[in-house]
């Protein structure tokens, strides 16, 4: 007998996964795409300016001991729980409200962040073509003053060198190369007085800008099945690069003052509790949960495809990346203050300020100093548009699951419209007071609206759908149901740690700055608005479906809680229980028994499926 190929689990499937997917929709065409689109989504440019700088300041060491507890809390049930509600649903962020109708507006806060990051996220992409471009030379522009961009107060590191050992160098009062060529040509920063100066547009920016929008554009064209394949490349590529700095890095001279600067452990430090919430707060942006992007991704897969397994290969993976990055990069800044002469703290940054102050002037010290450039930026280009591809997905992906009549069949142009609005909207990005804009969104785009949004989503999964109806879904689709330790995270700890850092974040506020410049009252009012927008779709959703219902108020809030009445698989075949025949169209009472009859013989997943139904029917026994 010819098994069919909706039967067949991944596992056993060596070409196609979509043979189970919505073929309007779209689906991964291979076994890697989705693993490697994760994996490039999560490895991001966080793990290399992030992660570091966070690890040394908070114990060294003795921060990997929070950083994995908050991982096991937080990190790895939150990003399962994501990708169950996706592949479960094959819907985006929005349609897959269909879970709750009442917090559709959960969905719409998520899609209105991830515009805002994906736009100035662009802009960062930008810069580092930017640099890219500025390393084919045999002579890296940053790399001596004398130039019309640089300033008296400028002081090249091979006068320093020159000098003999004991030359005492006051280096708060001197300005390197490469930090003028960032904000006095890159930037053009003293055109602008402050953010309500934008200034001038730098031409040279915005091109760069319209080209990393035309890649994303190029790589998203057609959906996952043209992105699923350029991230075999965007999301292995880094590894290599990052090695290639490892190897170089721990070879220079004076990488163990580095390496032993960034583990040196400080067991003292776990005593505070800033040292444990900047251990979750970095494992809560470094897997990017509550973006949308897991959901999306998991929408495209069969309904069996075992998400338990990839959960623990990307999250283990993403930390065990920052870690190796934390080595390729401080052993590179041991060298660098082995060559100024000055403590490690006084070069390591975090944030930009690493990327396109610190380690470009470090590749000044280096021979073949335009080679080792080249890379550092490639690697940051590819970990960057990896993730770029996973915010404009989820935006694609979640407006048309919500029309999907009218677009799907033109998602091609839609994503053409998305990638030039969000274009336009970030031009004031490349004026010559566009860092401050880039600043004051990376503050507040997806601060605690982020985090409300999570939290709001793991409480209505585990108690307005129920943590029991959640369980035997994932049941359905992997044969077994998770364990003590998921439930007990969804239903206690994951929500309990994110409400802390959402106390801690409001408690501990502090305006926006950027350098020595404070941000003006209107502007931190419109970077709080930002956050509380997002915050505001959940009440404003819950007006609007409690308005599309009928009968007391109460009875519609309850009637708008409940699930969608198509809600489920959306394949009449992997629907068993309450969730047969209610799809549009369905046919048959009992998909299952028709394909008994039809093929001979039960699969496993038929009998994982039989088993749920008997569960069910002995639930309603005992309720009755």
């Amino acid at each position: 007998p010819v098994t069919p190929e909706l039967l067949v689990s991944p596992s056993s499937q060596d070409g196609d996964l979509g043979s189970g997917c919505p073929e309007d929709r779209g689906n991964w065409t291979g076994r890697l795409d989705f693993l490697l689109s994760c994996i490039g989504y999560c490895v991001g440019l966080g793990n290399v300016w992030r992660f570091p700088y966070r690890a040394y300041t908070n114990g060294g060491g003795a921060f990997l001991v929070p950083y994995f507890i908050m991982l096991a809390i937080c990190g790895i049930p939150i990003f399962f729980m994501e990708l169950s509600l996706g592949q479960f649903s094959s819907l985006g962020p929005l349609a897959v409200w269909k879970i709750s109708p009442l917090f559709k507006g959960v969905g719409m806060g998520t899609i209105l962040i991830v515009s805002l990051v994906a736009i100035y996220y662009n802009m960062i992409i930008a810069y580092v073509l930017f640099y890219l471009f500025a390393s084919l030379t045999s002579d890296l522009p940053w790399q001596h003053c004398g130039n019309w961009w640089n300033t008296d107060l400028c002081l090249d590191h091979h006068v320093i060198k020159a000098g003999n050992t004991t030359f005492p160098v006051n280096i708060t009062n001197t300005v390197s190369p490469s930090e003028e060529y960032w904000s006095r040509y890159v930037l053009h920063i003293q055109g602008s007085s402050g953010i309500g100066d934008p200034g001038r547009i730098r031409w040279n920016l915005c091109l760069c800008l319209l080209l990393s929008w035309t890649i994303v554009y190029l790589c998203i064209l057609k959906g996952v099945k043209s992105s699923g394949k350029v991230v075999y490349f965007t999301a292995t590529f880094p590894y290599l690069i990052l090695v290639m700095l490892l190897i170089r890095g721990v070879t220079l001279e004076g990488a163990w003052k580095g390496i032993r600067f960034y583990l040196t452990p400080q067991f003292d430090h776990l005593l505070s509790s800033k040292v444990w919430i900047e251990a979750a707060l970095q494992i809560f942006y470094s897997l990017g949960v509550g973006f949308g992007g897991l959901l999306t991704f998991a929408s495209y897969n069969t309904f069996h495809q075992n998400i338990y397994r990839d959960t623990f290969i990307v999250t283990l993976g993403n930390a065990i990346t920052s870690i190796l990055a934390g080595f390729a990069i401080f052993s590179v800044l041991g060298y660098m203050s082995q060559e100024l002469g000055v403590p490690v703290n006084q070069v390591a940054k975090a944030g930009p300020g690493l990327a396109f102050v610190v380690y470009p002037q470090a590749m000044t010290m280096l021979p073949l100093s335009p080679f080792w450039s080249f890379l550092f930026f490639f690697m940051l280009l590819t970990l960057g548009l990896d993730s770029q591809f996973a915010f404009m997905e989820t935006i694609v992906t979640a407006v048309t699951d919500e029309f999907p009549y009218y677009l799907r069949p033109k998602k091609a142009l839609f994503s053409a419209i998305i990638c030039i609005a969000l274009f336009l909207m970030g031009l004031i990005l490349t004026t010559e007071g566009g860092m401050y804009w880039l600043v004051l969104l990376d503050d507040y785009s997806a601060g605690f609206g982020l985090m409300v949004v999570v939290i709001t989503t793991c409480l209505v999964v585990t108690r307005v759908y129920g943590i029991k109806r959640f369980c035997r879904d994932i049941h359905m689709m992997l044969g077994f149901k998770p364990g003590p330790y998921f439930r007990a995270c969804w239903m206690v700890l994951s929500p309990a740690t994110m409400m802390a850092l959402l106390v801690y974040n409001i408690i501990k506020y502090q305006p926006s700055e950027y350098g020595s410049y404070r941000f003006p009252a209107w502007a931190e009012i419109l970077g709080i608005l930002m956050g509380v927008l997002s915050c505001l779709m959940i009440p404003i959703g819950m007006v609007a479906a409690v308005l599309q219902e009928e009968g007391t108020l109460w009875e519609r809030v309850q009637q708008a809680s409940r699930p969608a009445m198509d809600w489920g698989p959306s394949l009449e075949e992997n629907r068993t229980g309450l969730y047969v025949a209610s799809l549009p169209g369905s046919r048959s009472p009992k998909p299952l028994m028709v394909h008994m009859r039809k093929y001979g013989g039960i699969t496993s997943y038929e009998n994982t499926a039989i088993e749920v139904d008997r569960e069910m029917e002995e639930e309603e026994e005992s309720m009755m």
